[in-house]
């Protein structure tokens, strides 16, 4: 019996495992269970090369659980260790026993990855005591019992083993109970070990008997030891792929389309990504890869080495060449992860490019599933743009589908303005946009949907890739303003009717912090509509932004900001006009006098002072300048109270106003009710 303390740098490196340095206490079972795969794997490369001759038989892994003596054991029948071995690789926590065991099979050990060391010692996470009872392959090897409480102490001495291999004893620590629980192993085994190389067997399989479920004779095997992603491409059918498909994502819709990734050189890297319906929450579609190396699985977590926009993919990607630190649960950055990204990043454009031309209508049907995805990428990622620009689509309002090339030679020559700015019109909500739509529409115009989670930051973007060009929405402003041709209509009213009728509108309309509203006179066509209600492009499009970018969060205070714009052309708008100057006209006449009068004065007043200094204007002239501006406002507001007292008795001012905001779904509650009651009474 051989008594001694581990040799480590530290007094006690215990503590240190327990509380740092393993970031999650459930992966001591992946690692001891990984150290008995990697032993297996050692005693098959070693058979390869004819250094072990003896009979492998069953080389199934098997994980015990005995709750009554508080014990997990892991038993493997793999290469084993001598007490010299246990001594340098279990006793001398600096050196890793695959060291001499890679140098001396490294052409052929490329599928080994060995974790004897420092990583068995994460079973002190949850383990008061660990016992390793194990026998070397080699002739003659007598079996050893090591035995550990936690403190840097051992103790090593012969013991009773008869086959080759390692038993890995855990005797599980009182804080620690739910790891003896048959359930809790079964979910840590169903989620790290479920695609390791060799037969893992937890338990028996059970089967339906006299009313009850009993145990059978066969051994439960928790793990697919060839996963579909180890398999050639080409022997795979696609009812292959979805299946492997369900296996990971019980519950999900089926897949769009996958891309099976083999690539040796000049790293290593196998997989399987798959598309999936992606819905318009990203957060929830996000960590569905599953990372693992050598089929050990690592993380979900798999940010840094996909690209942002790529974590939305679902699937498997295996690497041995992805660095992992001590406790392979988090991804160290270097040269080699940034490869594998830009590789995944070429693969997925080019299936993309692949699928869109192979069959280009197929590829339409999914494309409102896929386009939250690559716009994502053309938002986050820019030499993803300069791939995804040939097969990202528009869709227009009546659901007809154009790459960027296709849509530019469509509209160029008909939306065009007068200022040789292509005009990208667009709506964003189709049932509420229709009259706007329609409008665009008869003028010949066309008009894209664009209803996605990520289409403002995407206008936003276009605008800059795409030369001379805008995008607007359709209801951002009447549309000879929005595609502005050199046969523009002039107003034909003067400057006395006009103020009147924008005043007769604005006073009525809803007076709310949360709304500005201007009021403008445009001639529209006696067709057009009598009023149309618009919003600023800008305004709108800055609050939009501000969801993305927390930066910008003060927009979201600031009220919208609605155009008025009334039909000087239609006859109702007339009507109103011809009823307001009958109505108040005469009593208009002398206000309208004196201000004009007035005005003049200012302007006398602005002109004589305009190249003075302020030192040279005197306190009468100040005076003066001061009292007519004040007269001037007097005056308007006398003129604008009897046009707003007129106007609020005037029904068919607020039936027009109260249609636009029924348009365009701002007429809410009381006014609503109002404005219902009002259509009865003027219908009667």
């Amino acid at each position: 019996m051989k008594k001694g303390n581990i040799g480590v740098t530290t007094e006690n490196i215990f503590p240190v495992i327990k509380k740092f340095l393993y970031s999650d206490h459930e992966i001591f079972l992946r690692e001891m269970v990984s150290n008995a795969v990697d032993a297996t794997q050692k005693l098959k490369t070693l058979a390869q090369q004819g250094d072990f001759k003896g009979d492998m038989g069953d080389l199934t892994i098997h994980i015990t659980l005995d709750k009554d003596a508080k014990t997990l054991t892991i038993s493997d029948r793999g290469i084993g260790m001598t007490a010299e071995e246990i001594d340098k690789y279990i006793n001398q926590i600096a050196f890793s026993g695959v060291t001499d065991f890679l140098e001396k099979y490294k052409d052929e050990a490329n599928a080994i990855i060995g974790h004897f060391g420092l990583g068995f010692y994460s079973a002190f996470m949850v383990s008061d005591k660990v016992e390793i009872v194990t026998k070397s392959y080699k002739d003659g090897a007598k079996a050893v019992r090591w035995t550990c409480d936690g403190s840097p102490e051992f103790t090593l001495d012969d013991a009773e083993k008869a086959d080759r291999g390692s038993d890995i004893i855990l005797h599980i620590a009182d804080d620690c109970k739910d790891y003896l629980e048959h359930n809790k192993i079964e979910e840590l085994l169903n989620k790290y070990c479920k695609f390791m190389p060799v037969p893992i067997a937890f338990g028996k399989k059970t089967e339906w008997k006299d009313g009850k479920q009993v145990e059978t004779n066969e051994d439960n095997i928790i793990n697919n030891v060839e996963p579909l992603w180890t398999k050639t491409p080409s022997t795979l059918k696609d009812e292959d792929y979805k299946n492997f498909y369900r296996t990971l994502y019980p519950m999900q819709d089926e897949p769009l389309f996958w891309i099976h990734l083999n690539v040796d050189f000049p790293f290593h890297l196998t997989g399987i990504l798959y598309f999936p319906r992606v819905h318009s929450n990203i957060d929830l579609q996000r960590n569905k890869i599953q990372l693992y190396c050598n089929q050990v699985f690592v993380t979900d977590q798999v940010e840094g080495i996909v690209p942002d926009f790529l974590t939305l993919l679902h699937g498997v990607i295996d690497s041995p060449d992805i660095p992992l630190n001590v406790s392979r649960s988090y991804l160290q950055s270097d040269a080699n992860v940034k490869k594998i990204s830009t590789y995944i990043t070429k693969k997925v454009a080019d299936r993309l490019q692949q699928t869109f031309k192979d069959d280009r209508k197929d590829y339409e049907q999914k494309w409102d599933d896929l386009k939250l995805f690559i716009n994502y990428g053309m938002l986050s990622q820019e030499d993803f743009y300069d791939r995804a620009k040939d097969f990202a689509l528009f869709k227009d309002v009546d659901g007809k589908y154009f790459t960027f090339d296709e849509y530019k030679t469509l509209i160029k020559d008909n939306q065009t303005d007068k200022n040789g700015e292509l005009v990208y019109l667009y709506a964003n909500n189709k049932e509420e946009q229709y009259p706007y739509i329609k409008t665009a529409q008869d003028k010949g115009y066309s008009v894209l949907l664009l209803d996605g989670q990520l289409d403002a930051p995407m206008v936003s973007m276009l605008e800059q890739k795409f030369e001379k060009s805008r995008f607007s929405r359709v209801d951002a402003d009447i549309i000879e303003r929005l595609i502005v041709k050199d046969n523009e209509k002039k107003v034909d009213l003067d400057k006395d009717d006009r103020d009147k009728l924008t005043e007769v509108f604005r006073s009525q309309m809803p007076t709310d912090s949360k709304a500005n509203y201007a009021v403008e006179v445009e001639a529209l066509g006696e067709n057009g509509a009598p009023l149309v209600i618009t919003q600023s492009e800008y305004m709108r499009r800055m609050k939009e932004m501000s969801h993305f970018q927390p930066g910008m969060s003060f927009y979201n205070q600031m009220p919208d900001s609605y155009m008025v714009v009334l039909n000087a052309d239609h006859k109702l708008v007339k009507q109103v006009l011809e009823d307001t100057k009958k109505s108040v006209g005469e009593q208009l006449k002398p206000i309208e006098s004196d201000l004009k009068g007035q005005e003049a004065r200012l302007a006398a007043l602005h002109q004589s002072q305009a190249n003075k200094k302020p030192e040279e204007i005197s306190k009468e002239e100040k005076d003066d300048l001061q009292n007519t501006e004040k007269v001037i406002n007097d005056e308007r507001e006398k003129k604008n109270k009897m046009l707003a007292d007129y106007a609020a008795n005037n029904k068919i001012v607020h039936e027009l106003i109260d249609l636009a905001l029924l348009q365009n779904g701002m007429l809410k509650g009381q006014a609503l009710d109002k404005f219902l009651k009002r259509s009865v009474e003027l219908i009667g």
